[in-house]
């Protein structure tokens, strides 16, 4: 029965998650669409995601702390209802000040109240035995968001216009979050957490390292405190400022550098579409593959992909053809959600047990001022030099960067 509750929570979690980072997503069409009515610059309309952003992940460590004592049940249900209220704000903007309140922090509340940090926690706690493979499954939601939601919302955008797009979005969140979370979500029982200290199958090379360097004693638990005071925790957190600095520099410019090289808005997101329909596969696979590879070698691979989807962008300069548009949606939908997923896993491999809400929220605030960071920096070098160049060429830099600090990581564990 319990297990039962527990697949029941992370099927809605699926779907919660499918909305709101759907929505995240398809700031990407409504930036085209809200630069075509009001002509403002990309650097403040990037500006307006970068808060968002920034907002979402401070509001991480809190969320974390939350969860973990009140359990994230009740945190989804508060956020859905904040999020679905300020998706019906987004649809009277008029001004940018409007922008940044109603979508950079109202909305960016719901999202993160209803979204990550509480599901994170709570498929943890559930499944802790196959980590990667579980929050795989869950976090394949947001791919499903990205392939259904976002050309949703282009076709609202053409079809009602970007006003009623988003009161519409914010209607399908009320009616889905709010009574779904209450009816069938659980928070786990006490005491799940902690049921295998190497975080994944005993036979993967991955918990047989750590069971060595973790010796034969079980798991000691880490305060957040205690946490910060290691080398791998601060690595974790350059990983992730840099791989959101890159993945969200792409995925919020993507749409505008493709119709700025004569592609149709309508396939533009349809490529959108097709980032999210691979990342549901590679979201999938890759925590598959995580639970029985080295998960840096897997994070290596991911990037991979991410860093030849620029180059698949610099082709579309060369020749703006519809191949090379959707060989870039597969390459970084395949790429970005393998290192966004794992980054769970891997934190709880070195800082499981009861602090672990605490300690991944405060790492989420640093993949929140590179997710906030990145978009910024790629509008304001857009408007100053008329090409996405410099900026694609700093998401390389921080995808590699990323993932060296993640091998530093791995070959200092962190002593139990």
């Amino acid at each position: 029965m319990r297990e039962r509750a527990g697949y029941w929570s992370v099927g809605v979690t699926f779907v919660t998650l499918a909305l709101a980072y759907g929505v995240w997503y398809s700031y990407s069409l409504f930036f085209v669409a809200l630069l075509h009515e009001f002509g403002w610059s990309r650097s403040l309309l990037a500006g307006a995601f970068s808060v968002f952003a920034l907002a979402h992940g401070c509001l991480s460590p809190a969320l974390g702390w939350l969860s973990d004592r009140v359990g994230p049940r009740r945190l989804v249900v508060a956020g859905g209802l904040i999020f679905g209220l300020a998706l019906v704000a987004d649809g009277a903007i008029s001004r940018p000040w409007h922008l940044y309140l109603t979508f950079g922090i109202l909305t960016a509340v719901g999202a993160a109240a209803a979204g990550w940090v509480p599901a994170v926690v709570l498929v943890q706690r559930w499944f802790p035995e196959r980590p990667g493979f579980t929050f795989g499954i869950a976090s394949s939601g947001i791919g499903v968001g990205i392939f259904l939601v976002v050309p949703l919302c282009q076709v609202l955008i053409e079809w009602l216009g970007w006003r009623w797009a988003f009161r519409t979005v914010g209607g399908l969140a009320l009616l889905w979050v709010i009574p779904a979370t209450l009816a069938l979500v659980r928070d786990p029982p006490t005491g799940r957490a902690t049921a295998t200290p190497s975080g994944g199958d005993d036979s993967s090379p991955w918990a047989a390292s750590l069971a060595t360097a973790a010796g034969s004693a079980g798991p000691r638990e880490r305060t957040l405190q205690a946490a910060a005071r290691t080398l791998p925790f601060w690595l974790f957190a350059g990983a992730l400022f840099l791989g959101s600095f890159c993945t969200q520099t792409l995925l919020i410019h993507q749409a505008a550098y493709l119709v700025d090289h004569e592609i149709p808005a309508l396939m533009a997101a349809l490529v959108v579409s097709v980032v999210g329909l691979s990342s549901i596969v590679s979201k999938t696979g890759g925590g598959w593959l995580s639970d029985r590879l080295p998960r840096e070698v897997v994070y290596t691979l991911g990037m991979g992909c991410v860093v030849s989807s620029v180059g698949a962008l610099g082709l579309i300069a060369i020749a703006p053809v519809a191949i090379l548009a959707y060989a870039y949606g597969v390459l970084v939908g395949l790429g970005y959600p393998v290192t966004a997923s794992l980054m769970p896993a891997v934190v709880g491999d070195h800082f499981r047990g009861r602090h672990f809400g605490s300690i991944f929220g405060t790492l989420q605030l640093f993949s929140a001022l590179g997710g906030s960071a990145g978009p910024w920096v790629a509008g304001r070098l857009f408007d100053l030099t008329g090409s996405y160049r410099a900026a694609f060429l700093a998401a390389v830099c921080a995808a590699v960067a990323a993932t060296v600090a993640l091998w530093l990581a791995r070959r200092r564990p962190c002593p139990w």
